[in-house]
């Protein structure tokens, strides 16, 4: 009876552990979306300065404002999914990047929207 109370405990807290590490990793995962600002859209037209291909989004580089800005596209699978190919997204093209952001006003933002060549690419 005493065993049965302890494999019960065990397989318990074992479940527990588990628990928390799924829901700490589906944290990790969300990338934080409330951290932008869904309330304040901003438009973005600039040549691209750095593409980089990264997990799990694709981000760009943009220079807007005198900064530098961070800005991210999204999965590659979904940009190639809207119809962008690789030589799409290179630096020195124009492009027209529409989205939301950082509340904190950092140089970054979430991109919607990317215009290239009068050609929109819904991202969300």
């Amino acid at each position: 009876m005493h065993n049965n109370r302890l494999l019960l405990v065990f397989l318990l807290a074992l479940l527990l552990v588990a628990a928390l590490l799924i829901g700490a990793s589906m944290g990790l995962a969300s990338q934080g979306w409330d951290t932008y600002d869904t309330g304040r859209r901003l438009t973005i037209e600039a040549p691209l300065k750095q593409v980089l291909y990264r997990r799990p989004q694709t981000e760009v580089r943009v220079d807007y404002r005198g900064a530098e800005w961070k800005v991210l596209l999204g999965p590659s699978s979904r940009l190639l999914s809207r119809g962008a190919v690789r030589n799409d997204l290179r630096p020195g093209r124009p492009v027209i990047l529409i989205g939301y952001p950082r509340k904190d006003g950092s140089a970054e933002m979430r991109a919607e929207r990317l215009i290239l060549d009068g050609r929109t690419l819904e991202l969300r």
